[in-house]
């Protein structure tokens, strides 16, 4: 006599994560999801611009909050999640691009010409604009994290001043950072006011100002950023800094 074996549950199963597939399974789910995720990177961006504005304040402010936040025992559980964070809303973003594309597709029997300045068009723009601030961002961690660039010479991991002045002043990281942050302002000026409405936080009161806060959430940010590159290299003083003999043994 023959027994068959149980097929062993899944890992879906076996964490009780039948609703999370649910949920991304589904169109609104995943437009939700992908909403909440882009408000917290937006809260990332807010604390990781107010850290990098220190550098207008010299070497010895930027280097003590650099410190100060890579002795956090904190820090790689934060970096852990924020990892997540961004693959999580790049893969939401794939997949709801490839969910319009086809929709698009099938809209053609209708009329493609009045599409263009409808949803579809709108996912398309922030779909490329999504793809460049990408790429800034993995030539960033490259810059930032990893210190793999071989066209730089890299100091001690604790001269996080120098280090800074270092790829700031490289042409590729200030032409790549300056269109990078332009592109992030376009992407958070749609990004930031959308997301309310795919969490269902839209009213006919409140989505103008919510569109309007949007609007200048971007602009703060993106010039925020765009500063970096455009003028700490330049700053009287800033690069004698950065040339000056490590304080740190």
């Amino acid at each position: 006599m023959s027994t068959t074996a149980e097929p062993k549950p899944s890992v879906v199963d076996r964490l009780n994560l039948k609703w999370a597939a649910r949920l991304l399974n589904s169109s609104i789910g995943r437009k939700a999801v992908m909403a909440a995720t882009g408000l917290m990177l937006c809260g990332f961006l807010v604390a990781h611009l107010a850290g990098n504005l220190k550098l207008f304040n010299g070497r010895t402010a930027f280097d003590d909050y650099a410190h100060w936040l890579h002795d956090q025992e904190f820090l790689p559980l934060a970096e852990l999640g924020l990892f997540v964070l961004f693959v999580l809303h790049i893969y939401l973003a794939v997949a709801t691009t490839i969910e319009n594309s086809r929709a698009r597709r099938q809209a053609y029997a209708l009329k493609e010409s009045k599409r263009r300045d409808g949803v579809l068009y709108t996912w398309n723009w922030m779909f490329i604009s999504g793809s460049v601030v990408l790429g800034f961002l993995i030539l960033h961690i490259i810059d930032m994290k990893f210190a793999w660039r071989p066209d730089l010479t890299y100091l001690d991991e604790r001269e996080a001043f120098r280090n800074t002045i270092l790829v700031l002043s490289s042409p590729l990281s200030r032409g790549v950072y300056m269109v990078g942050t332009i592109f992030l302002g376009f992407h958070l000026a749609h990004g930031f006011s959308s997301a309310f409405q795919s969490l269902g936080l839209s009213h006919p009161k409140y989505t103008p100002l919510i569109k309007v806060i949007g609007i200048l959430f971007a602009i703060v940010i993106a010039a925020g950023f765009f500063s970096l590159p455009l003028a700490v290299p330049s700053m009287p003083g800033i690069v004698e800094q950065a040339t000056a003999p490590p304080t740190i043994e």
